[in-house]
């Protein structure tokens, strides 16, 4: 690996284990690990605050906001893209450049779409039985099981409905990434150390 730039994207379903598992191949391999921190980047470049990506971020498009993309600018004249659209593109924008820069991890966001053009990039997808992803949420944020089915279904709506619109692939279909790993059948240390072998095979 050490003559190849390593970039790994990774989605992943609400109580899989995606991130953690993200951040810790990030660590063993000793490369950077980008999930908010595309939001941080994406925020800089545009000028829009930070708050702002964070209220939307992997949001479904909002249909008023997409009706406005026929309104014309304040001054009566010109076009004027609708506020999501913006926050897609400055993302899109952040997560090109960083993956141009040097390795990394890439968290969400339609990061294997974006990235689709980058030579070697693997791309994983996480995911569990929906038992075991309501237990490990209710845990993480300290609420009961209904209150985490609730949270891990809106996940997968919002989820879904962002990446299937920006891209042209279906979120979470295994013919559009190069790894899918069941985080109930594989623990979460064997997945990192299945992730690092298989990017040594990708060409």
């Amino acid at each position: 690996m050490a003559d190849k730039k390593i970039i790994i994207t990774i989605g992943r379903e609400l109580g899989s284990g995606g991130r953690e598992i993200g951040m810790k191949l990030a660590e063993e391999l000793g490369i950077p690990f980008y999930d908010k921190e595309i939001l941080d980047e994406a925020a800089k470049k545009s000028g829009f605050a930070r708050e702002i990506f964070e209220k939307n971020d992997e949001k479904p498009t909002n249909s008023f906001l997409f009706a406005l993309v026929t309104g014309m600018g304040s001054a009566g004249t010109g076009f004027q893209r609708p506020l999501a659209l913006e926050l897609y593109l400055a993302q899109f924008n952040a997560m090109k450049k960083l993956a141009e820069d040097g390795p990394g991890v890439f968290i969400g966001r339609c990061a294997d779409y974006v990235l689709s053009d980058i030579p070697g990039v693997l791309n994983v997808f996480i995911h569990a039985d929906m038992k075991d992803r309501i237990a490990n949420t209710a845990k993480k944020h300290s609420i009961t099981e209904r209150e985490a089915e609730a949270m891990c279904l809106r996940s997968d709506k919002d989820r879904s409905s962002y990446y299937n619109y920006y891209s042209d692939h279906q979120w979470g279909d295994g013919r559009y990434y190069d790894l899918v790993i069941n985080t109930s059948r594989i623990d979460r240390d064997k997945a990192v150390e299945m992730i690092k072998n298989c990017f040594t095979d990708v060409k």
